[in-house]
């Protein structure tokens, strides 16, 4: 399992939409040269505005036809509802790109008419029947992994479904968890679980914009004091590091750390203000108890790079 994601520091919103198209583009042209499908996992919140700009970018120079999208997670309604994560998907991304429709696949909203005979919740229905006939048979077409998920993650940490003390953040066995008892609105949802997430998913990018993310990022990834003379940065710049993971993960988005996979970490710079990511191949140069951060700390200067500053 990983303990360390690729973060990548852009200047603004608009160029976290374009990194993501960039990082979907080179992830889906390696799953079409090698597998020859693309399997696809897409939250909602603020993602789906997010791939507006997809289309535009790939021209056609993508092939649509070997697309196949799922939900990372879905509230328990009808897709024409505004609640709906297909259908904030479908407004900014599907309806403008040629993707057959049983390529796209939404929850059985049949389902949401008919009472259970099982004892179950109908979101469980839904959540058991969305692992039987939608992931499942994407796992195999694609070597039995998803190729991708884009996630988002709340200011209190969830991300997809899964919420900070809730029992699924235990879940080991299903693929696909109904939800009852959603503290956000509506309650009734389905998610995919962390089985999914870390085991059975090639690439995990989280999005995030906008310094009501700077609490999370501050507390899921290792920090260190900021040097004397911060590391400038401008509103053009771009900046990736590699940054450690915290232990135990003290939120369910950075619960998600693939065993066999890539994890990437894209967020603006208002989102990283007056955070430094502690960097990890100082740490494994001059070893975990070294004083050289602390000559940092006093503006000694040294030969090694230090951490990555985003700041306005």
């Amino acid at each position: 399992m990983v303990t360390t994601a690729s973060v990548v520091c852009v200047p603004s919103k608009e160029e976290l939409a374009h990194e993501l198209c960039r990082t979907i583009v080179e992830v889906s042209q390696k799953a079409l040269s090698e597998r020859g499908v693309v399997t696809i996992a897409l939250s909602g919140g603020s993602v789906p505005s997010l791939l507006s700009g997809l289309s535009r970018e790939t021209k056609d120079t993508m092939q649509w036809d070997r697309w196949h999208v799922l939900l990372a997670d879905e509230r328990c309604v009808a897709s024409t509802h505004p609640d709906s994560n297909l259908g904030a998907i479908r407004q900014h991304l599907l309806d403008h790109v040629p993707i057959p429709s049983h390529q796209i696949y939404g929850l059985d909203e049949s389902l949401l008419l008919i009472e259970s005979n099982h004892g179950n919740s109908a979101a469980d229905e839904m959540a058991q029947g969305y692992q039987k006939h939608c992931l499942e048979p994407a796992l195999n077409m694609s070597g039995g992994k998803l190729d991708l998920a884009i996630l988002g993650f709340g200011p209190d940490g969830h991300t997809c479904s899964l919420f900070p003390s809730h029992p699924l953040l235990q879940e080991s066995q299903l693929w696909v968890a109904g939800i009852e008892d959603s503290p956000k609105p509506p309650s009734q949802r389905i998610t995919l679980t962390f089985p999914v997430l870390n085991e059975l998913t090639r690439t995990v990018v989280f999005c995030g914009a906008g310094a009501s993310k700077a609490p999370i990022l501050s507390s899921i990834f290792e920090t260190s004091s900021a040097p004397t003379e911060p590391v400038s940065t401008t509103t053009t710049t771009t900046t990736t590091t590699t940054a450690t993971l915290v232990d135990p993960a003290p939120f369910p988005c950075s619960m998600v750390r693939p065993t066999s996979g890539d994890l990437v970490w894209i967020v603006d710079q208002s989102a990283m203000t007056n955070i430094h990511l502690k960097d990890p191949l100082l740490d494994k140069q001059f070893g975990a108890h070294s004083d050289v951060p602390d000559k940092m700390e006093k503006g000694v200067k040294v030969s090694h790079p230090c951490d990555l500053i985003c700041s306005k």
